[in-house]
């Protein structure tokens, strides 16, 4: 090689290095100097805390104007084809398309309300809200129709009441153990702009809170999930409806929820959020398909069900009327879990013991819960296809247990297979923070994911403490000790067929 061929070569090998050496400053200063970075900004979603929201499903219900065209006998047909097991009435509905002239309001005899409550039973069909309703004037108009829920175990009373009579509302719902929820008709109605209603609800009790129409926040141009946001705590029941647009007009109508712009993922993920206690209530006012709005309803209920994350699952701590219950569950051994009934979290106490869920054994499922530990030494675990009913510590070596633990190392450590095989990764967040397990049994096949990570994917066999396992068996949470708590919410089931 000559001289001139050989600088030449040492020049380009020069160059070559110096933009190696460029480009791994650059990466150096934008990685771990800059105060912005790629590495920052691809795990900013989780550094910053965003909640994630897994939609749960809400009981649906048929709101009867739904079925204007045809009577209150036919609706609970309707509804018992459509599988909705709850109906909201309103005044003013036909009863029975034999009699046109009975309309089916608080000011009906008893012979027929008998009559309803006959039809209601053969059907399945539950009554739970009575409204839109006029309330009267006088305390003497009110009584009625309390007198009328009370009788047909209505729960919600919907109405638009004047702001005066509050304080007499709220002494007649607490002796008629009903509550009152404020619609939202378009303006010129009273209650059109959510900071109304509000400025009411600032001054009563609990048992007065919103009927939801986020059809009538649209025509309105007011955004529902913020109407929502505003109002939070205190939905009790939410009229759903879409609109094709924001305002009103000709060329807007309402649409099956799903199909317009009313947004019904974040609707859902924000009744989530709020921990609503109610039901959807299926209302479909489109004047054009009013003869016939079963095709509509049926497509707005495939349309909730796709934008349920916990659809075709059973929440595993049942509620009723607003308050959870452990109804279903039992606990072995020493101390106990303490409960919050409105916001559904348990709460270990003592130890060490095992609350399970006795009502049936699973095989095949998928198992999703939240966890938070109060400590970081806070010790529990998730026992999956416990094979009897406990009776002392035997479960142990009979079922496997996914293990809470964040001090402890190895098989031993949160997300562990406890005794027998360790997590691939740490998924565990700050102590203090909500976690969320995933875990599929399939046959032997067990897979955890923790915070949306694959930490554990084994089949199973016996090891560890574990001698054996079976094929079903009951889900339990354990409490450890007296020194931290841990903390269970959100608790999810869905079998594998």
């Amino acid at each position: 090689m000559n001289l001139v061929k050989r600088r030449k070569k040492i020049n380009s090998n020069r160059e070559f290095f110096g933009l190696i050496y460029f480009f791994l400053s650059f990466v150096f200063l934008a990685f771990f100097v800059s105060p912005i970075n790629p590495f920052t900004l691809f795990f900013k979603k989780e550094a910053s805390g965003i909640e994630i929201i897994r939609t749960k499903p809400f009981p649906l219900a048929l709101q009867c104007w739904s079925f204007r065209e045809f009577s209150f006998f036919e609706t609970i047909e309707f509804a018992r084809k459509l599988g909705i097991k709850y109906l909201q009435a309103y005044p003013g509905q036909i009863l029975s398309k034999d009699r046109p002239e009975l309309i089916f309001n608080h000011n009906l005899k008893l012979e027929d309300l008998k009559l309803v409550q006959s039809k209601l039973r053969e059907a399945g069909v539950e009554l739970v809200a009575y409204g839109v309703v006029d309330l009267g004037q006088t305390k003497e108009e009110k009584i009625k129709v309390f007198e009328f829920a009370q009788r047909l175990g209505i729960q919600i009373i919907v109405a638009e009441p004047a702001e005066e009579d509050f304080p007499e509302l709220e002494t007649l719902l607490r002796q008629y153990n009903l509550s009152l929820a404020i619609h939202n008709h378009p303006e010129p109605s009273r209650y059109a702009r959510p900071e109304k209603v509000l400025a009411i609800l600032k001054k009563t009790g609990e048992r007065i809170g919103v009927c939801a129409d986020p059809g009538h926040w649209m025509r309105g141009n007011i955004k529902p999930v913020e109407a929502l946001r505003l109002l939070n705590g205190r939905i009790l029941d939410v009229h759903l409806k879409d609109r094709s647009d924001f305002g009103v007009g000709e060329k807007v109508e309402d649409v099956p929820p799903g199909k317009g712009k009313l947004g019904l993922k974040e609707f859902l993920e924000e009744l989530t959020r709020q921990n609503y206690a109610g039901f959807l209530t299926l209302e479909y006012e489109n004047e054009r398909e009013a003869f016939n709005p079963l095709p509509a309803i049926e497509e707005a209920i495939n349309l909730i069900n796709r934008n349920t994350y916990f659809y075709g699952y059973e929440e595993l701590l049942s509620r009723i009327r607003g308050k959870y219950s452990k109804h279903g569950w039992n606990h072995y051994g020493p101390g106990h879990f303490e409960l919050d009934e409105k916001e559904g979290i348990l709460k270990s106490v003592g130890g060490m013991g095992l609350l399970w869920y006795s009502r049936k054994k699973f095989s095949d499922f998928i198992l999703e819960l939240d966890y938070k530990c109060s400590d970081r030494k806070t010790n529990s675990g998730i026992f999956l296809r416990v094979p009897e009913v406990p009776t002392s510590d035997d479960y142990i070596y009979h079922s496997f247990e996914i293990q809470i633990n964040d001090a402890g190392e190895g098989i031993h450590k949160t997300g562990a297979v406890y005794d027998a095989v360790a997590p691939a990764k740490d998924a565990f967040k700050p102590t203090g923070e909500w976690n969320h397990f995933k875990i599929i049994f399939h046959g032997n096949r067990l897979q955890v994911e923790l915070n949306g990570i694959q930490i554990i994917d084994w089949l199973a066999e016996p090891k560890g403490k574990v001698k054996d396992f079976a094929s079903e068996g009951y889900i339990g949470l354990q409490n450890h000790d007296w020194d931290s708590s841990v903390y269970f919410r959100n608790i999810f089931i869905k079998e594998i067929k």
